[in-house]
């Protein structure tokens, strides 16, 4: 018999064996199957915090049956335009299907593309394809490898199961709020593409698509390093700092539409701070402490997003002239900040015109403005945040200190950002501090320009996920439009390689 329990709990200190000796008792015999469905850590209550668990369990061994895929007739020639993870999932499911993916990918391997960033980060020399927007594994590569997600779909599970697959910890599978970690990514996209190489696909990197041909409404070829190649199908899996990809797709007819998306800065606060503020004191082996903050204070919702525990402001330009910050977290969360973008919400309105890539225009003026801010270099201009809310100019930093690589310097969060977006965060911090004490402290230090929180335009798709009047091609993931985060971008690939697969089966 195999049994569900819910909203069983066990304090910090308590081993999860525990939870085994609890199932015996339910099922009065010795537990033969043990999983745990779901954990979350309760800190309502800072003097009984506890982690929850839902359980399944069985006096007898449970096998789980494999899912199979039915294959495809003859051999498709599908080209999959970037290798982040709505690109490698979507090669993973192809593959299920019997279809050997292309895979292209402008930048380089994830190995040289971590040299590559450090030499960015220690020297300032940008190499516009290989940094931390482009690259094999994605821009969430460089990030947390948080697995949040707000979608409700069953291709959630699988990604989850994909990303324990290929290396990722076995505890993302249950964990409430799951991450990987940026050095934890690294190794799974390398599983990744060693797993498409020997299932018959192709990954060809420094390998940019320069072209689409569109036939009597329907994809002809692609052009790669200015070689054209036939193609029955594409995937553009191509993220949301492709800009001259979306220029291209512009050219040849494509339908694409402005989108909102929000802008702002990273917040760093000392990570035992925000730990003594959701847990209060006195608890060993509980996890970094992370939040979450939304505010109507101000002309504009302000939101914290991406929060990284334990980690680092990274520089993550991808254009020269611009300054871009990131969030980044290793697997256990060790750094001395936390960090969050603390950002409001950007309409078309804002823009200033009705051009599709308007909002990639926009996004573009924020970031060389704060390169003009912090005065070369790619420094990044800071703040701190008891200066920014009297609205005075920063000379010195108290406890907190940045964390950007590249270096910084002081300049007033209104050198580059819409006058909008700084009234609203300045009205928003202090309803966030009574939210989450201490998240107004004085020298938190604000670190400017957070503008790639999403993609800023929607490339449009009907509704059997082809790109509208365009037969064939699949605009796929965050870049496109479709996704917010690794998750849902993951989600989005494997999605679109089921709807793919369907022509050939």
């Amino acid at each position: 018999m195999k049994l569900t329990l819910n909203d069983l709990h066990l304090a910090p200190h308590e081993r999860e064996s525990k939870l085994i000796k609890i199932c015996e008792k339910k099922l009065h015999a010795p537990v033969k199957y043990f999983k745990i469905l779901k954990k979350s850590l309760d800190a309502r209550d800072k003097g009984n915090i506890r982690w929850v668990y839902t359980v399944e369990c069985s006096d007898r061994v449970e096998r789980a049956q494999p899912r199979v895929f039915e294959r495809v007739k003859g051999s498709p020639r599908v080209y999959i335009a970037g290798t982040g993870p709505a690109g490698l999932f979507c090669a993973l499911r192809l593959i299920d299907h019997g279809i050997r993916p292309i895979l292209l990918e402008r930048g380089k391997p994830v190995e040289e593309r971590v040299k590559d960033v450090e030499i960015f980060h220690k020297c300032g020399i940008l190499a516009p394809d290989s940094n931390v927007q482009f690259g094999e594994g994605g821009a969430g590569t460089f990030s947390d490898g948080k697995l949040n997600t707000q979608t409700n779909t069953p291709f959630n599970r699988e990604v989850l199961d994909l990303f324990v697959k290929f290396g990722a910890p076995a505890e993302i599978s249950f964990l409430n709020k799951p991450h990987i970690g940026s050095d934890n990514l690294r190794s799974v996209v390398q599983k990744i593409r060693t797993y498409v190489l020997e299932n018959g696909g192709e990954v060809r990197f420094s390998s940019c698509l320069n072209d689409v041909e569109i036939r009597d409404g329907r994809l002809a070829s692609v052009t790669v390093n200015g070689v054209r190649e036939d193609a029955d199908a594409l995937v553009l899996a191509i993220g949301h700092s492709a800009r001259d990809t979306f220029e291209l797709l512009l050219s040849r007819g494509f339908s694409i539409g402005q989108k909102p998306f929000a802008v702002g800065v990273r917040v760093e606060h000392l990570q035992s701070e925000i730990g003594k503020a959701q847990y209060g004191s006195g608890y060993l082996g509980l996890p970094p402490a992370d939040y979450k903050l939304v505010s109507h204070a101000g002309e504009r919702a302000a939101f914290t997003f991406c929060m990284c525990p334990g980690g680092v402001v990274i520089p993550a330009a991808s254009e020269e002239g611009g300054v871009v910050t990131n969030g980044m977290s290793n697997f256990a969360r060790d750094e001395r900040n936390a960090n969050s973008a603390l950002i409001a919400q950007i309409t078309p309105e804002d823009f200033g015109s009705d051009h599709p890539l308007a909002g990639v225009a926009f996004q573009r003026k924020l970031e060389r403005a704060a390169y003009l801010a912090g005065g070369g270099g790619y420094l990044a201009p800071v703040q701190l945040m008891g200066d920014f809310l009297a609205g005075k100019e920063s000379y010195y930093f108290g406890e907190v200190r940045p964390s950007y690589a590249r270096g910084t310097a002081f300049a007033p969060l209104e050198s580059y950002l819409p006058p909008v977006v700084v009234s609203s965060l300045r009205a928003a911090v202090p309803d966030m501090d009574r939210k989450l004490r201490g998240f107004a402290a004085f020298d938190a230090v604000l670190t400017g320009v957070e503008s790639r929180t999403s993609s800023p335009v929607r490339i449009v798709r009907d509704e059997t996920l082809q790109a509208a009047g365009k037969e064939n091609v699949y605009p796929c993931g965050e870049g496109c439009g479709y996704a917010g985060g690794i998750m849902s971008a993951a989600a989005d690939g494997l999605r679109v390689a089921e709807q793919l697969a369907k022509k050939y089966i």
